[in-house]
């Protein structure tokens, strides 16, 4: 691939990566927030969560530069796949809280993972 050849950035790239970018980092300085999405079969909670916040910095970083925005789409979207056990997870715990408004958005956030990994794949091309 040449210069000439390289695709910008386009929005959905752009705000793919910002929110990887963002999630990565509060993944690393506040873990606890995302212990109700770990399956109790899994160990080592805390180190999975500050794991899964590197790579989702990783993914970030890959999307924004254009000889690793491919393989970064790919990284992307198999990181979204991969934590949506977890999703499910937290929405499935939720359904006893008291909170209707967090019971409902972890729930309406699960069909939300078809269009954000749709969205890493085309920043991948």
């Amino acid at each position: 691939m040449t210069s000439t050849d390289v695709q910008p950035l386009t929005p959905t790239a752009r705000g793919l990566a910002a929110a990887f970018a963002v999630s990565g980092v509060v993944h690393l300085v506040r873990p606890e927030t995302f212990t109700p999405l770990m399956p109790k079969a899994l160990p080592a909670h805390t180190e999975l969560i500050k794991a899964s916040g590197v790579a989702e910095l990783a993914c970030a970083a890959g999307l924004l530069h254009p000889r690793t925005r491919q393989a970064a789409g790919l990284a992307s979207a198999a990181l979204l796949v991969g934590v949506f056990p977890g999703n499910v997870t937290m929405a499935w715990r939720a359904r006893r809280s008291r909170n209707a408004a967090y019971r409902w958005g972890t729930v309406a956030r699960l069909p939300l993972q078809v269009p954000l990994v749709r969205a890493a794949l085309r920043a991948g091309r």
